[in-house]
C-alpha cells in the first residue's frame, strides 16, 4: 500500500460516539490501520455488502494466523437521524466482532464525511414514510499515522482485501 501525497487524500481529523456511547477519535487508532466505511444501518442493500466483505476479508487473516489488531475497522453512519447509539450497538455486532460502529450530530458526521471527501444526501421515498440515503460505497484504508493509503471499492473482492492487508501484518501462528 502507497500513501498519496499528504493534504490531497481522504481523511482528517473526527470525535465520533461510537456504539458503548464513548467518545472516539481518529487520534485513539494511531499506530494501527483504520479501514473505515461510511454508510447508514438501514441501508437495504450496499451497506451489509460492503461490511461483509470487510469482515470476511478480516475473518480469513485471522483464519490464516495472523495478527489483525493493527487493522481497527470502522463504520461512520451518514445518518445520525436514526442511528442512534442503540441502534448502532444492535447492528455492529452482525459483522466483525471488532467492527467499531460510530455517529454523531448531523453537524459531527458532516465534518467528518468532508474530511472525507464522502457524497451522502437525504432522499424520500415516494408513497412511503421513510427515506434512504445516496451515497458513495468505499473501504477507506487510512495508515498508522492516520494518513489515507488507498480505497477498497465495491470492484474489490474480500480476496482482493486480504491480499493488500496481508503485507502489514504479523503472522503469529501456523495454521497447518
Amino acid at each position: 500500500m502507497t500513501a498519496q501525497d499528504a493534504g490531497s487524500g481522504p481523511g482528517g481529523p473526527f470525535t465520533l460516539t461510537s456504539q458503548t456511547g464513548q467518545k472516539v477519535s481518529d487520534t485513539d487508532f494511531r499506530g494501527r490501520f483504520m479501514l473505515v466505511y461510511f454508510g447508514y444501518t438501514y441501508c437495504p442493500d450496499v451497506c451489509p455488502l460492503e461490511l461483509e466483505k470487510m469482515s470476511r476479508a478480516l475473518e480469513t487473516l485471522d483464519k490464516e494466523g495472523y495478527d489483525t489488531t493493527p487493522l481497527q475497522p470502522i463504520f461512520i453512519s451518514i445518518d445520525p437521524e436514526r442511528d442512534t447509539v442503540k441502534e448502532m450497538a444492535e447492528y455492529v455486532p452482525q459483522f466483525y466482532p471488532r467492527l467499531l460502529g460510530l455517529t454523531g450530530t448531523p453537524e459531527e458526521i458532516a465534518k467528518v464525511a468532508k474530511e472525507y471527501k464522502v457524497y451522502y444526501k437525504k432522499r424520500v421515498v415516494k408513497d412511503s414514510d421513510g427515506y434512504l440515503m445516496d451515497h458513495q460505497s468505499m473501504i477507506f484504508v487510512m495508515g498508522p499515522d492516520g494518513k489515507f493509503q488507498r480505497i477498497f471499492s465495491s470492484r474489490n473482492t474480500p480476496d482482493q482485501m486480504v491480499a493488500a492487508l496481508r503485507p502489514v501484518l504479523t503472522k503469529v501462528k501456523d495454521t497447518k
